[in-house]
C-alpha cells in the first residue's frame, strides 16, 4: 500500500453543521484521497492525546473513524493498540449490559460526561484493505467504537448524557482523578 505524507487537521468545533449530519459511505476504499484522509486522521489523533477520532470531525462527511486507544494524558489508564482505520461500520449487537464512564470529544474541548455505554459491542467493518472484519470490542475500547459511531450518526456524547449534572470541566475531571488515584 503507498505511504502518504500525513498532516495535521483541523478539528471541527461543536456548532458546525458537519458534526449533526449524517455521514456518507464510503465507496472506495483504495481511493488515494480516502487513504491520505487514513492517515491524516491517524497523525491528527496521536498528536492532540486523542484516543478516536472520526472524519466528520476534520470536516469530511464520510463514514470513517480512527480507534486508537493508547495509554496518554487524556486517558491514562486506555489499553494500548495499534491505530485501526474503521470504514463504514455497522454495531451488529450490543450487551445488555451498560456501564458509565467518563468522555470527552476533541470537538468539545475542556468538558467531560458521565455516559452510560454498552460494556460489550459485535461490531462490522471494513479495514483500510478492504477486508471486511467482525470483531467483538469490550469495556473501553467498545465505548471509543460507540462514541466515535456517533459521529457517523450525527451525535455528540453531550446528546447522550443523562442529566446535566453529569457534565464537568476538564479541569475539575482532572482534580477528581487526582483525588481517585491518591486514594488507591
Amino acid at each position: 500500500m503507498k505511504k502518504y505524507k500525513a498532516d495535521l487537521l483541523q478539528i471541527a468545533q461543536l456548532g458546525h453543521r458537519v458534526l449533526r449530519r449524517k455521514a456518507k459511505k464510503v465507496k472506495e476504499i483504495n481511493n488515494s484521497e480516502v487513504q491520505k484522509l487514513i492517515e491524516d486522521l491517524i497523525k491528527t489523533v496521536m498528536d492532540v492525546d486523542g484516543v478516536g477520532i472520526a472524519a466528520p470531525q476534520v470536516y469530511k462527511s464520510l463514514r470513517i473513524f480512527i480507534l486508537a486507544s493508547h495509554p496518554n494524558p487524556r486517558y491514562p489508564k486506555a489499553p494500548k493498540m495499534n491505530p485501526t482505520a474503521i470504514i463504514n461500520p455497522k454495531i451488529i449487537s450490543y450487551s445488555k449490559e451498560k456501564k458509565k464512564d467518563w468522555e470527552g470529544c476533541l470537538s468539545i474541548p475542556g468538558i467531560r460526561g458521565l455516559i452510560p455505554r454498552h460494556y460489550s459491542i459485535n461490531v462490522e467493518f471494513t479495514n483500510r484493505d478492504g477486508a471486511r472484519l467482525k470483531k467483538t470490542y469490550k469495556d473501553f475500547v467498545a465505548r471509543i467504537f460507540q462514541h466515535e459511531h456517533d459521529h457517523l450518526e450525527g451525535i455528540m456524547f453531550v446528546d447522550r448524557v443523562e442529566s446535566s449534572k453529569d457534565l464537568i470541566s476538564e479541569k475539575e475531571y482532572q482534580k477528581m482523578m487526582k483525588k481517585i488515584k491518591s486514594k488507591t
